[in-house]
């Protein structure tokens, strides 16, 4: 039976692992490799369960990346996703990052039932569907499906949307956004959104479900957003509320 001294002992020492980890972190840059376990351990003083522990920890956090049969680096930084209401190419530029993407699908279809709620439109009714990779400084960031009624843009073609803002072609339209509702809920990758992203199968990420009005509660789009996990972390910003 373990004792709680020495549970104690050993979470100490995770914690001084990780502060020295950390401080190595300071000195590398993204891409960089960190020495084998078995160095580490030795340079640190340390076993390999209690390092693996460690690092386990920084990888959960998103700063170093284990490669499966490579070894571990360290990791891009995650982006914070404000959840407000702007576009991936505003968000982007926000930060500093240039946005990009590719329209992988582009199809006229009908609503059908599901679709045709999310838009309070008639099943019959003729919706564009498309299907964007989104990118930040030349990396595959998400994945965007967009669902819009065609009548709200009968003119749309593909290459509208090739690296431009669907918001912005909104607003060049006459078209203003006023509201919105959006859900988030973790998930994995498929098979095929793996590839699209170029990460693991079963990757974890961020499935962002989202419909926007305009000011008279017309909805304007539905759009299904499945971010990478390894690079977004999510940021709310907090207040009291009023009495």
């Amino acid at each position: 039976m373990t004792s709680t001294g020495e549970t104690r002992s050993g979470s100490t020492k995770r914690q001084a692992v990780r502060r020295e980890l950390l401080t190595m972190l300071d000195g590398l840059d993204v891409g960089d490799a960190l020495p084998s376990e078995r160095k580490l351990a030795e340079e640190l003083g340390v076993s390999r369960p209690t390092l693996r522990q460690a690092i386990d920890g920084l990888v959960a956090e998103g700063l170093l990346d284990r490669r499966h049969g490579s070894g571990t680096y360290v990791a891009e930084p995650r982006i914070a996703v404000s959840l407000t209401m702007t576009s991936f190419t505003e968000d982007m530029i926000r930060r500093g990052m240039k946005p990009g993407g590719r329209v992988l699908s582009f199809r006229t279809e009908t609503a059908g039932a599901r679709i045709g709620r999310r838009l309070a439109l008639s099943p019959v009714e003729e919706v564009f569907t498309i299907r964007r990779l989104r990118l930040a400084d030349g990396a595959s960031m998400a994945i965007e499906t967009l669902y819009l009624p065609r009548a709200l843009m009968p003119g749309l073609r593909r290459h509208d949307l090739e690296g431009r803002s669907f918001y912005d072609l909104l607003r060049a339209s006459g078209v203003e956004i006023a509201s919105g509702t959006e859900t988030i809920e973790p998930t994995v990758t498929t098979a095929e959104e793996a590839a699209e992203l170029d990460v693991p199968v079963h990757t974890p990420a961020f499935l962002f479900e989202r419909v926007t009005r305009d000011e008279g509660g017309r909805p304007l789009e539905y759009v299904r957003s499945l971010y990478r996990g390894d690079r977004y972390r999510l940021e709310l910003d907090l207040r009291p509320p009023t009495h």
